[in-house]
């Protein structure tokens, strides 16, 4: 709940500089009474509010007249948070305008996701007025260094993620499973469990979770139709394989 109005009009004696500002705050949320909390809010230390209670009309009202902020919720219909950002940020005339979202969602792969989406800064409801508009003043006045590093970190974590698919990719290549009748270690002479006859060698099986540790099966097949086994060189174990 937000607190009782006064405490903005410290805010409005705070901040003179709002009014050499385009002031245009585009809130976005579903529930009605938040938004007329946030529009109050920010009305009192200055900002003009335009709201929208979906995505879709948020996307209408930014296109149309651009805001110097937009305050979202994720959890919108039609068109949610996470795809607002996105579009926001993909299109020309919205592409440097700072995005605070607001937002029950509190698990932190949904905060980054907003982030990844283009969010500048999210806040976790319940919030107070105080922290609200604070991030609504900083993003206002230091949107384009903010917008600098958030992008900067967004690559970094970029290089990062694509480092480690190539590292992944080199594990995989490097343990990649394979069938071979050439196998590093000498498939062993053994005999049939049901019939004492012995077993025809086929394959060996090549694979394990690294190249450090591999791990060879040896596939064999009774002459006399017991069935096809298999040995395990590191346990040194026969099975039944088929009946």
């Amino acid at each position: 709940m937000f607190a009782p109005h006064e405490t903005h009009h410290t805010e409005r004696a705070t901040t003179p500089h709002f009014a050499a500002l385009p002031r245009t705050i585009l809130v976005v949320d579903a529930d009605d009474a938040t938004r007329a909390l946030y529009r109050q809010s920010l009305a009192l230390v200055g900002f003009d509010v335009v709201e929208a209670a979906d995505g879709r009309e948020a996307l209408t009202k930014a296109f149309v007249r651009p805001p110097t902020l937009v305050v979202t919720e994720i959890r919108l219909p039609f068109v949610d948070g996470y795809a607002l950002c996105t579009i926001l940020r993909s299109d020309r005339t919205t592409a440097d305008v700072p995005i605070l979202v607001v937002t029950a969602e509190s698990r932190p792969v949904q905060i980054d996701r907003a982030r990844n989406a283009g969010a500048d800064i999210v806040l976790i409801k319940p919030t107070t007025p105080e922290q609200m508009l604070a991030e609504a003043r900083r993003l206002v006045t230091n949107a384009k260094d903010m917008r600098a590093q958030a992008e900067s970190a967004r690559a970094t974590a970029a290089l990062e993620h694509e480092h480690a698919s190539h590292q992944r990719s080199r594990l995989s290549k490097a343990i990649a499973r394979f069938t071979t009748t050439t196998p590093p270690a000498p498939p062993p002479a053994l005999v049939c469990p049901s019939c004492d006859a012995t077993l025809t060698y086929e394959h060996s099986y090549i694979g394990g979770v690294s190249e450090r540790h591999s791990e060879q099966w040896d596939q064999y097949v009774c002459p006399k139709s017991c069935g096809t086994f298999q040995y395990r060189q590191r346990t040194r174990k026969l099975r039944r394989t088929i009946e």
